[in-house]
């Protein structure tokens, strides 16, 4: 598991922190944000693995009981009604270690990502 104080140079640093289960949904969900937003690059914000666009699109990070997903706070607002499954705050959805990652939902959520950042950002 990461340590608290580590800095990473890339999500493949990142990402080699982890291993059974986590690591298998970290994987997941990489792949899952990369299928639906295939123009952005991976990088390293706030010490998390983020996909950019223009701006950041979204950030992801491993916990011990969960992968933090980071959509901003609008899609937590306009995806409401398929969130209720999972533990939300203003920003984020935990999806608990124990369970699947919703590619679909995944997917949805960071594509409406990617339009609004290119209507923010032209």
């Amino acid at each position: 598991m990461k340590s608290a104080r580590a800095h990473y140079a890339t999500v493949g640093e990142y990402f080699s922190t982890f291993s059974g289960k986590t690591r298998y949904l970290l994987d997941e969900l990489r792949e899952t944000i990369r299928e639906a937003a295939p123009e952005a690059k991976e990088v390293i914000s706030y010490n998390m693995p983020a996909f950019k666009q223009k701006g950041v699109l979204v950030y992801f990070a491993a916990y011990e009981h969960h992968i933090g997903f980071y959509p901003t706070s609008s899609p937590i607002r306009v995806f409401k009604k398929d969130l209720t499954k999972f533990k939300t705050s203003k920003g984020a959805i935990q999806f608990p270690i124990e369970g699947k990652i919703p590619k679909g939902l995944v997917k949805k959520i960071v594509k409406y990502r990617v339009i609004e950042d290119l209507k923010k950002r032209g």
